[in-house]
C-alpha cells in the first residue's frame, strides 16, 4: 500500500492486480455501448478541459468506464470509494497503472481511511463532484466552506444522497447546483429496479449459497429498488412479504401480489430480510428477538444504518464468521441471527454490483450531467436540477439502437392530432 501523505498519487491495495482488473474492465465494456459513444465524443470535444473533478463512487468495472470517459473528455479527475466494502481492488489497480487515474480506495478499508479519502478528494479542490450518498458534499459544506467558490456543481445518483441534498436545500446550505441523476427515467426505472433486483440476490446467494425457492423473504421498502428485489426474489420461488410506510406504495405491493404488513408482524415469519429504504434502523432490537433461529438479514440501501447492528451486537453472547461476508450472532435464547455483508450494500460487499448493461445508462447520465453543469456554468440556480428530458430520452434511444431495436414514429396526421384541441372522437 502506498504511504499515506497528502500529496500521494494513489492508495490502492496492490498494483500487481492491474492485469486482472483490465481484463474485467474490458469485459464490462462489451455491454456499455452508450457510454462508449459518449466517451468517443468527449475525446474529440474535450468538454472538461481545465476542470478538476472528483468522483466518489463504488469502484467497479462499470465505474471504471465512467472514469475513463471523463478523463478522455479532458477532466483532471480522481476517484475514491463511496462505501468501504464496494471497491474491486483489481479495478482500482488497473485505473492507476493502465489509465493514470488517481484512485484512493481499498476493499474493506476502515471508517477512518474512508473519511481520510474524502478529505484527500477535497484537497483536489474540485470544480465538479460526482457523489454517491452525498458524503463528499456534506463534508465540503460542513468543513470546507471556503472551497465552495471553486465548485460548478455536483451530481448525485443514489436515493439516499438525494434525500440528503433535499435536506441541505431546506436548511439553506445547498448554495450551488446539484443534478439529480437518481431520478432520471433511464436511471431509476432500470438501475434501481433491474440492477438492484438482480445484484442484491446475487450477493445473497454468493454469501450464503442458500436456495431461495420456498423461503419467506421480507423486503423492507417498496420503492424502485424494493420492487426489483421483490420481483427477482419471487422469480426464484420465494414467498414475499413487503413492509412499507407509504400507503400508495403499500397498495401497489398488494396489487403486485405480495403480502404487506408491519415489520413487527413480518419479523417472526421471515427467513431472509432485505432492507432497501434509505432510512435508519428499519430492523431493530425488538425484531431480532422474535426472528426464527438462523434468520438472515442484509441491506441493499446505500449506508449501513438500516439494520441496527449495535442493538444486535449488544444482545449477542457470541459473534463468529461462518462464511465470507457472513456473521452469525448468537442470542441469549440460543437462537442465532445471520448478518450478511456487515449490513453494508450486499450486492457490492459479496458480489460485483449491478450488471454493466444497466450501469451503461446510469453512467451515461452521470457523464452527461457533468457536461450539463459545465455547459451551464453560472446559469443554474442553487438547488436540485433534473436531468433534461431530451438527454434522458437520447440515452434510451442510444441504448435501443445498440440493442438493434427500432421504434415507430408519428405520422404527420398523428402529430397534428396530438397538437390539436379541436379534433375529438
Amino acid at each position: 500500500m502506498t504511504a499515506t501523505t497528502t500529496k500521494q498519487k494513489h492508495e490502492v491495495k496492490d498494483l500487481s492486480l492491474a492485469p486482472i482488473g483490465k481484463q474485467r474492465i474490458e469485459w464490462a465494456g462489451r455491454e456499455m455501448p452508450v457510454l462508449k459513444q459518449i466517451r468517443d465524443r468527449f475525446e474529440k470535444e474535450k468538454p472538461f478541459a481545465g476542470i478538476r473533478l472528483i468522483a466518489c463512487c463504488h469502484v467497479t468495472t462499470e465505474t471504471a468506464h465512467l472514469a475513463i470517459a471523463l478523463k478522455a473528455g479532458g477532466a483532471d479527475a480522481i476517484l475514491i470509494a463511496s462505501n468501504p466494502l464496494s471497491t474491486q481492488d483489481d479495478v482500482a489497480a488497473c485505473l492507476v497503472a493502465d489509465y493514470g487515474i488517481p484512485v484512493f480506495a481499498i476493499k474493506g478499508e476502515d471508517n477512518d481511511t474512508y473519511h481520510r479519502h474524502v478529505q484527500t478528494a477535497l484537497d483536489h479542490r474540485p470544480n465538479i463532484i460526482i457523489d454517491d450518498g452525498s458524503d463528499v458534499v456534506a463534508t465540503l459544506i460542513q468543513e470546507r466552506q471556503h472551497q465552495i467558490a471553486d465548485l460548478i456543481g455536483t451530481t448525485e445518483e443514489t436515493t439516499t444522497g438525494i434525500v440528503r441534498l433535499r435536506a441541505m436545500h431546506r436548511d439553506g446550505v445547498l448554495t450551488f447546483p446539484a443534478v439529480n441523476v437518481n431520478d432520471a427515467d433511464t436511471k431509476h426505472f432500470f438501475d434501481n429496479r433491474y440492477g438492484t433486483g438482480q445484484s442484491t440476490l446475487d450477493g445473497v446467494i454468493r454469501a450464503t449459497n442458500v436456495l431461495l425457492a420456498g423461503k419467506t423473504v421480507v423486503v423492507a421498502g417498496y420503492g424502485w429498488c424494493g420492487k426489483g428485489t421483490a420481483m427477482r426474489a419471487r422469480g426464484l420461488g420465494a414467498n414475499i412479504i413487503v413492509t412499507e410506510i407509504d400507503p400508495t406504495k403499500a397498495i401497489e405491493a398488494v396489487m403486485d401480489g405480495f403480502r404487506v404488513m408491519p415489520m413487527a408482524e413480518a419479523a417472526p415469519l421471515g427467513d431472509l430480510f432485505i432492507t432497501v429504504t434509505g432510512n435508519k434502523h428499519v430492523i431493530r432490537g425488538e425484531h431480532f428477538d422474535v426472528m426464527k433461529d438462523g434468520a438472515m438479514v442484509c441491506n441493499s440501501g446505500h449506508f449501513d444504518i438500516e439494520i441496527d447492528l449495535k442493538a444486535l451486537a449488544g444482545k449477542a453472547t457470541e459473534v463468529k464468521q461462518v462464511r465470507n461476508f457472513t456473521q452469525e450472532y448468537r442470542l441469549p435464547s440460543g437462537k442465532s441471527v445471520v448478518v450478511l455483508g456487515e449490513g453494508r450494500l450486499i450486492n457490492l460487499a459479496a458480489a460485483e454490483g449491478h450488471p454493466s448493461a444497466v450501469m451503461d445508462m446510469s453512467f451515461a447520465n452521470q457523464a452527461l450531467a457533468c457536461e450539463y453543469l459545465v455547459t451551464n456554468k453560472g446559469k443554474l440556480e442553487p438547488g436540485l436540477h433534473s436531468i433534461p428530458v431530451d438527454v434522458d430520452k437520447e440515452i434510451a434511444r442510444l441504448k435501443l439502437q445498440a440493442m438493434g431495436i427500432s421504434l415507430d414514429s408519428l405520422t404527420p396526421d398523428q402529430i397534428e392530432y396530438t397538437n390539436s384541441w379541436t379534433a375529438g372522437t
